[in-house]
């Protein structure tokens, strides 16, 4: 079992940056592929970008790639999402997931095994 809880969403101007964290407890981190996604009102969940537990590689969903990054550090169990230029079309809540099986681009829901709460992210114009 793992637990994840994501933080550091809030409210931003256009243009901003935001950095969210997600710390896991339970499972051995570091064996775990950590996935972001993000949900939007009256929208499906979206993939934002996965890193695989090992070895540093990652895919990005085309509309993130150059203003978000992710990074992990197994030493603390967290995984962050490092946010830039944000725009309002990026306001939606957060999710971090961790898939414990599978290989990148790891970008459905599906593939993930647990899920974290979730954190608001509103861009304002």
């Amino acid at each position: 079992q793992v637990q994840l809880v994501e933080s550091g969403g809030g409210l931003v101007q256009a243009g901003g940056s935001l950095r969210l964290s997600c710390a896991a407890s339970g499972r051995t981190f570091s064996s775990y592929a950590m996935g972001w996604f993000r949900q939007a009102p009256g929208k499906e969940r979206e993939f934002v970008v996965a890193r695989s537990w090992t070895g540093g590689r990652t895919y990005y969903a085309n509309s993130m790639k150059g203003r978000f990054t992710i990074s992990r550090d197994n030493a603390k169990n967290t995984v962050y999402l490092q946010m830039n230029s944000l725009k309002p079309e990026d306001t939606a809540v957060y999710y971090c997931a961790a898939a414990l099986g599978g290989s990148l681009p790891l970008s459905s829901v599906s593939e993930y095994d647990y899920w974290g709460q979730g954190t608001q992210v509103t861009v304002s114009s």
